[in-house]
């Protein structure tokens, strides 16, 4: 089979597609002849060596965390899937493992049925990105219609996930995107958009009770201007060393800085699914064939498209 690796950090250039044997199953595992798999920062920061501490330094890597397929077999403790069934899921391990491959043998509790309503390119758009949504409300506490969020990077994957399901929890919410964002933040339920090319979010005036920063580019120093008191910053892109840094800071301040880490598993997409039926949109930007994940991957580092950006096999 066909797969993407890379055997030394660097930019996209040290990608390349190798000839690999087609994985064995456990008992417990599902074979899925992939369909699709969506780009998440996380693969060019584990690419470019800036996770070392998690993802170490063995090669060569694959890449790629989420996917969508057909479960082309089943391990024989398997009984909730069959041979044939649509499905999306999660590699164990997105520090180590990746599912840029043409087949890939995950354990069966990290793999849902894809909902029929949805695309594959979609249904693989869901679970890193879903799930970091669903951890970041869990991280606000107690939230309702008197509670002032500010999203900042509003519009890309997690940005589309988390503002519709903070509309969910009726929440006054800005959202701060590009022009091109605009009109995506608002059908996606934010009560006030900032057009950052335009306004700056720390001039306008406002204290919020809760800012995530989602393009790592305000950082906390910054959003201290705009926390009331008694508030929080959600970091879900932190530097390793703020992970500890953190925690003791907060001893000292009531502007919490909190990390936002997050790992796939049943609760988070039955959460995620549940709002699928009901309409959940899952904007796909740009989907790639195989033989151009180069161009996707540099496509997707650029930034600043909506939503997520998908590598489709045939």
């Amino acid at each position: 089979m066909k797969a993407i690796i890379y055997n030394n950090f660097g930019n996209t250039a040290v990608l390349q597609t190798v000839e690999q044997t087609k994985p064995f199953i456990q008992p417990n595992q599902v074979l899925v002849k992939i369909k699709a798999f969506s780009i998440n920062p996380m693969d060019w920061k584990i690419r470019k060596g800036e996770m070392k501490l998690m993802s170490g330094s063995k090669f060569p890597k694959h890449t790629g965390a989420d996917f969508s397929g057909i479960i082309e077999d089943i391990g024989s403790s398997v009984n909730n899937f069959k041979i044939g069934d649509e499905v999306f899921g999660v590699v164990k391990n997105i520090m180590k493992e990746g599912a840029s491959s043409e087949y890939v043998a995950v354990p069966f509790s990290l793999v849902w049925k894809k909902p029929e309503n949805i695309s594959f390119a979609q249904a693989a758009s869901i679970p890193v990105a879903g799930t970091a949504a669903v951890t970041a409300i869990a991280k606000m506490g107690k939230i309702n219609s008197k509670t002032s969020i500010l999203v900042n990077g509003a519009t890309g994957g997690f940005g589309m996930f988390l503002l519709q399901l903070l509309k969910q929890h009726g929440v006054n919410v800005t959202a701060v995107t590009s022009t091109k964002g605009i009109e995506y933040a608002k059908k996606w339920g934010a009560d006030t958009v900032i057009d950052y090319t335009k306004e700056n979010i720390l001039l306008q005036g406002t204290a919020y009770d809760i800012i995530i920063d989602l393009s790592g580019k305000l950082g906390y120093k910054n959003a201290k201007e705009i926390m009331k008191p008694k508030s929080i910053f959600l970091n879900p892109t932190p530097q390793p060393i703020e992970i500890p840094f953190s925690l003791l800071k907060n001893l000292f301040t009531g502007k919490k800085h909190i990390v936002v880490l997050s790992s796939p598993g049943t609760n988070h997409t039955t959460v995620l699914l549940d709002s699928v039926s009901k309409g959940l949109d899952i904007e796909v930007s740009k989907i790639f064939p195989f033989n151009q994940y180069k161009e996707a991957y540099q496509y997707a580092e650029k930034g600043g498209y909506i939503g997520k950006t998908a590598i489709e096999i045939n």
